[in-house]
């Protein structure tokens, strides 16, 4: 992740169902939908004024770090996220059981 991003925090927004973080006025989200067992992470989105700067990148680690630090496993429905984590397999130990068979193809 950039420097830049950093310090930003990512907010989990209950009542519109999406971590969000804010870059430059600028909010760049993840649709989420949450069970007792789980959360899926559903798509990704940054605006366009972001492009290019890294902030889905940021966005994706710090809510993979959120779901962590909370004790989620994750369904990642989400195809950037899903990429990110099969480029990055240690994320593989927040996955759902069930699902982690999928990144082994």
């Amino acid at each position: 992740m950039k420097e830049e991003f950093n310090e930003l925090q990512v907010v989990k927004n209950d009542e519109t169902q999406q971590f969000e973080l804010t870059v430059d006025g600028y909010i760049a989200f993840i649709e989420f939908r949450e069970k007792p067992s789980h959360i899926s992470l559903i798509h990704t989105e940054s605006p366009p004024e972001l492009a290019g700067r890294g902030v889905a990148t940021a966005l994706i680690e710090k809510t993979l770090a959120y779901l962590e630090a909370n004790n989620y496993k994750l369904l990642p429905l989400c195809p950037l996220v899903f990429a990110y984590i099969k480029k990055n397999p240690t994320w593989i130990r927040i996955v759902e059981p069930s699902f982690q068979q999928r990144f082994s193809s």
